[in-house]
């Protein structure tokens, strides 16, 4: 190989791999992906992501003492972009099949990486409600609480927007955020009397609890991606460790202006509103992740199927064990997804992992021991979210043994 194909070639293996990095793709994924597009570019080479750092060498088939090229850049965690992440995966398979040479697809790849944000702001406020309002409805207690936490979402996605402006904004963000939804919520509690303030407060902020996050880390961990897999779950625990702050300090600065109020519980939301709670998360998260609307079907029905099966589960099993079902289904629709339209699964088996995750239990296990008061009745919730936790992760390592999805993301 000459020196300048190999220069050509690392070129766009590493914006690539910078590229899937900055839209949220899981070092395990990233690193088998990376491997496989080398190989099939006639290179070799040894990958290592972190959530903040992409190291690299790389040298051409069978001359490595000749063209041996070492690369480490310093890189931000990456945010999820579904639509992006779909873009480039076709860039890659065209790339491959011979359908564009390497300078097509860099201009290309550049495109995708400085494409505006796909949907306006108006309507990631409105998605940003919907996902608080469909969770306080999912947990099934009152029309009050659902209401208020669309109105406190909507508040919350104001402090977002005004972070990407402030950078001592965006480091305070996640605490800030709690803490402004809790001081509203305790202050409308004192109109009424039937709004549960924890939960609203939870639903409130739903959209930074990091049970993704956990999952994607302890996902990580069971492959052996110890670095990334590590970092990623230390970086969520301190994360919900700031949210809860948050919230504690601004309910305890709520108390204090306006007093505490008894809360008197109304009666509970009837079975079908789960049902339009799942489809109303599902809806929110395409444009929470940047989908493309043609994904974002296929996404929605992701999560009405984790919901459905783990349910049905559930009620043989027990709690655990449905999420282990659930995402076992989820893992297989995602491959099937995956092998018949030929794009990554994970655009839209995480609609389904959502819905499955327990990062709100996390939340609730950490308001029990602290304060000793439940947000909503629940025996065991600490191990309950622990259970959770290893049976989503086990459901998807089983998916993948029962459908092969032939593709690397």
């Amino acid at each position: 190989m000459t020196s300048a194909s190999f220069k050509n070639k690392r070129k766009f293996l590493i914006r690539l791999a910078k590229a899937l990095h900055k839209f949220g793709t899981p070092a395990h994924r990233l690193e088998a992906h990376l491997n496989n597009l080398a190989a099939a570019m006639e290179l070799e080479g040894s990958f290592l992501v972190a959530p903040t750092a992409l190291t690299f060498v790389l040298w051409p088939k069978g001359e490595r003492g000749n063209q041996e090229y070492h690369y480490t850049v310093r890189v931000k965690p990456g945010e999820l972009d579904l639509g992006s992440l779909a873009r480039t995966d076709l860039l890659v398979d065209e790339l491959i099949n011979g359908e564009r040479d390497l300078a097509d697809a860099l201009a290309r790849l550049e495109d995708i990486t400085s494409r505006p944000p796909p949907y306006p702001h108006w309507l990631n406020l409105i998605a940003f409600g919907v996902s608080g309002g469909a969770f306080a409805m999912l947990m099934g207690t009152s029309w009050d609480d659902v209401v208020v936490a669309f109105g406190i979402s909507l508040l919350v996605y104001g402090l977002i927007y005004a972070a990407q402006f402030s950078k001592r904004l965006a480091d305070a963000l996640e605490p800030l955020s709690a803490m402004l939804a809790a001081f509203i919520a305790v202050g409308i509690s004192q109109l009424d009397f039937h709004l549960n303030a924890s939960l609203v407060v939870l639903a409130s902020i739903i959209a930074f609890i990091p049970g993704l996050a956990l999952t994607v880390g302890l996902a990580e961990l069971s492959v052996r991606e110890l670095t990334s897999g590590t970092a990623r779950v230390m970086d969520a625990l301190m994360l919900m460790f700031k949210l809860y702050f948050g919230a504690v300090l601004g309910m305890a600065l709520a108390y204090v202006c306006w007093g505490e109020v008894s809360y008197q519980a109304s009666a509970p939301l009837p079975w079908w509103t789960s049902w339009t709670a799942v489809l109303m998360l599902s809806a929110s998260l395409v444009i929470m992740f940047k989908a493309r609307l043609r994904d974002g079907v296929w996404g929605i029905l992701s999560g009405i199927i984790a919901y459905g099966v783990s349910i049905m589960a559930a009620e043989v099993f027990g709690v655990a064990l449905g999420t282990f079902f659930g995402a076992l289904a989820v893992g297989v629709y995602g491959n099937i997804y995956a092998r018949w339209l030929k794009s990554p699964a994970i655009v839209v088996t995480l609609q389904g992992m959502v819905i499955l995750v327990p990062g709100s239990k996390i939340y609730i296990g950490i308001n029990a021991v602290v304060s000793g008061q439940q947000i909503v009745p629940s025996d065991q919730i600490g191990s309950q979210a622990f259970l959770i936790l290893m049976s989503l992760v086990a459901g998807f390592i089983f998916s993948n043994l029962l459908v092969n999805p032939k593709r690397s993301l």
